[in-house]
């Protein structure tokens, strides 16, 4: 398994070796800074997991390392503090922090803190990992970026008309169910065809003339004779 890590960035030496002992016990891997410079550079080059932030530090305090990280990462960021001064507090947290614990605090409850941020960062990163997963729609050699309305055929990007993308996209996330032109037509134009069936016609021939490396034998979207238009599941390509 492999150990999370946590970068204690504070210039008391005393404070970063209990929290090293402690973090350390519970599994983590730690590395120290003892200024903000520092804290900087381990940023960039050992890419933590979470940081313990002392806001007060020689040369670059801990509100600008802050403001520097959030640019480049949402890890989590909890502040220490020796001042118990509200406003430390709200522009710690303003700037982006994630926690503010005030000194002398106790190693154990800090130790817990890290822990739930760790947590909920996983669980946020996790849903976000599932939400990019449902906006794409991904068969053999066809991808479809619904957040972006973006399509790749054979990794290259495909120009697709509003309408062109609107059928595809209701075929794509719908696979093996067959959509008479009436439906379609209702559900891109948002209106009734009234008969009208040519314009879908014409929009599917299109749309194969441009994702279909053969469009006379379509490997994705198939006429259904007498009925209308389905999309071929990823089992069947």
């Amino acid at each position: 398994m492999i150990k999370e890590k946590i970068l204690i960035a504070d210039d008391d030496p005393d404070i970063r070796k209990v929290l090293q002992i402690y973090l350390t016990k519970d599994g983590y891997h730690v590395v120290e800074a003892e200024n903000g410079d520092t804290a900087m550079a381990i940023l960039e080059r050992e890419k933590p997991d979470l940081l313990i932030l002392d806001v007060m530090m020689p040369g670059m305090d801990g509100f600008e390392v802050c403001r520097i990280a959030r640019q480049k990462s949402d890890i989590p960021i909890i502040f220490l503090s020796a001042k118990e001064d509200d406003i430390d507090k709200i522009v710690g947290l303003s700037i982006g922090g994630d926690d503010f614990v005030t000194k002398p605090f106790s190693p154990s409850v800090l130790v817990a803190k890290v822990k739930a941020h760790l947590r909920r960062n996983h669980l946020l990163g996790k849903s976000q990992i599932d939400r990019q997963k449902k906006q794409m729609i991904s068969y053999p050699g066809l991808l479809i970026d619904q957040e972006r309305y973006s399509v790749k055929v054979d990794n290259e990007d495909i120009h697709l008309s509003v309408k062109e993308y609107k059928i595809l996209n209701l075929l794509a996330a719908n696979p093996n169910r067959v959509y008479t032109p009436e439906e379609i037509f209702q559900q891109v134009w948002d209106e009734d065809s009234f008969g009208d069936y040519r314009t879908v016609m014409v929009h599917i021939s299109n749309l194969r003339k441009k994702i279909e490396a053969d469009p006379a034998n379509p490997v994705y979207i198939m006429t259904v004779r007498g009925i209308g238009y389905r999309f071929i599941s990823s089992e069947s390509l």
